[in-house]
């Protein structure tokens, strides 16, 4: 689909579909009156009528208004007022696309990026509309032999704004423009089957980032990484007949002695539990814990796209979780990158096992802060649901600036503890801790690992599980954090 910035009263415009908003209970917004001025009352008598109420997320579609230009008007319900804030805001800019892709119409003007979301600017609410639409325009066909239908007839998306804002819009355009394509590629590869996606896959795809972007990129193969001592990592590739890779990917847009941000994404590209395997029911969707590095992947696309002036490492370990005659026991016990020994009570506990190692080799870069990202346990799921992420840090600043981009981009986590206290649960008799602490607080403990790692530099831990994949009927990758790290990155280019 493609977007532009426009600006003018809407009962002027040439377009096939005009969208306005309707406040509940039957309220014109701005540019519904507008249009009804024009209309000499028409829209407000199909309001007193009752066929519009303004009710969240509800639409209807008025054919050959009088007085008006356009084609059709789309009205939209915005709920009331008081409340329309940003989650009511992308609810309607949503209902409004899926509307308008039921139509024939071929483009349209939004007006809804007019409305005022709470102390949202223009820039934002012009980012979130293009990657609403974005979401609601995705479909994941690579596998299928036949495409049903022609997909939706609209091609074309004006985005109205008032002329002073032009330019801060024209801002918030390329950065949606940016995260859609990150987002679609993060799903994209969350979606692909496992005997696709592989460790080697994802290096490919690196390449091609580095590529079109003019990224270095660096994959470390097993011989490496055992040069390196990362036997952590490598002991969770031993039963996969798939070679492990670790993919460094360096986009430096800022001042050459600038500190880079580090960008570490869990990269199990299917994860059966190895030894300690997990059940049969839904193991198919094991194939999104990779989805940690497809937002890195996702998320440096989004930065080259917008060129963005800051330096930014990507690193992901990759590898299969599988049994075998060699797969990692529990009771092994192996040593990382760092030198600290891990007792392996769990192999379906090897998100861990590979990103300590990743941890430890990113030192090497001098970060100004690193973020892993990983879809880690069940246990966030369990505390937090589909909503929020879960964030961890060693650095309350760091949290905070996290918790802000997440705000920002409407893509949310929640600040959980990372008290020592929890480090008790991870103590071990044979080696100089576990890679897991019991079924209590398991997301915590996950973190509390990980922190074992992170001493050297500043550092994030954003659990996905629950948020990076939908289960059910709308089963696939939802392409999250890819907004929350992009906007991230924004925030600190612009420091």
């Amino acid at each position: 689909m493609e977007f532009s910035i426009k600006s003018g009263a809407p009962q002027t415009g040439a377009r096939s579909c005009l969208v306005v908003g309707v406040y509940e209970p039957r309220k014109l917004s701005a540019a519904a009156a507008g249009i009804d001025r024009a209309a000499k009352g028409y829209l407000a008598s199909v309001v007193r009528r009752g066929d519009m109420q303004g009710k969240p997320g509800s639409t209807l579609l008025l054919h050959s208004v009088p007085g008006v230009a356009a084609e059709r008007v789309l009205l939209v319900g915005l709920g009331r007022e008081r409340d329309f804030l940003e989650k009511r805001y992308r609810e309607s800019v949503a209902a409004a696309v899926r509307a308008l892709n039921a139509t024939g119409a071929e483009e349209a003007t939004l007006h809804l990026t007019e409305l005022t979301v709470g102390r949202r600017d223009s820039a934002w609410k012009v980012a979130h509309a293009v990657t609403v639409a974005g979401e609601c325009g995705y479909r994941f066909t690579q596998m299928k032999s036949k495409v049903e239908g022609d997909g939706p007839a609209l091609r074309r998306l004006a985005l109205n704004v008032d002329r002073a804002a032009e330019k801060r819009a024209a801002a918030g355009l390329k950065q949606g423009l940016a995260v859609v394509q990150g987002m679609d590629l993060a799903k994209d590869l969350g979606n692909l089957p496992p005997n696709i996606c592989t460790p080697a896959y994802l290096a490919g795809r690196a390449r091609e980032l580095a590529k079109r972007y003019r990224m270095k990129v660096t994959v470390l193969e097993r011989a490496d990484m055992e040069r390196l001592g990362m036997h952590s990592l490598l002991s969770v590739a031993q039963g996969s007949a798939q070679p492990p890779k670790l993919i460094i990917l360096e986009y430096r847009g800022g001042p050459k002695k600038a500190k880079p941000v580090a960008l570490v994404g869990k990269g199990v590209t299917f994860d059966t539990g190895g030894i300690s395997l997990k059940p049969g029911a839904e193991m198919d969707e094991m194939k999104f814990d990779m989805c940690g590095a497809a937002s890195v992947l996702g998320t440096l696309k989004a930065v080259g796209e917008m060129k963005l002036p800051i330096n930014v490492i990507g690193a992901i370990p990759a590898t299969e979780n599988m049994p075998g005659s060699r797969a990692t026991r529990p009771g092994d016990v192996v040593k990382s990158m760092s030198g600290q020994t891990v007792e392996i009570l769990n192999t379906d506990a090897e998100g861990r096992l590979i990103l300590c190692d990743a941890l430890t080799y990113i030192e090497r870069y001098q970060p100004a802060a690193v973020i892993d990202i990983a879809t880690l346990t069940g246990a966030c799921v369990i505390a937090l649901g589909h909503v929020a992420s879960g964030l961890f840090a060693n650095d309350d600043a760091l949290a905070r600036e996290v918790n802000s981009a997440a705000d920002t981009a409407h893509d949310r986590v929640w600040h959980m503890p990372l008290w020592d206290d929890y480090q008790e649960q991870l103590k071990s008799n044979f080696a100089d801790f576990a890679n897991i602490g019991g079924r209590p607080a398991g997301s915590v403990t996950a973190a509390c690992f990980l922190a074992r790692f992170t001493g050297k530099f500043k550092w994030a831990h954003l659990d996905i599980a629950g948020t990076a994949w939908k289960s059910g009927k709308e089963k696939g990758s939802t392409g999250r954090p890819v907004p929350l790290l992009t906007q991230f990155l924004v925030s600190r280019a612009q420091r």
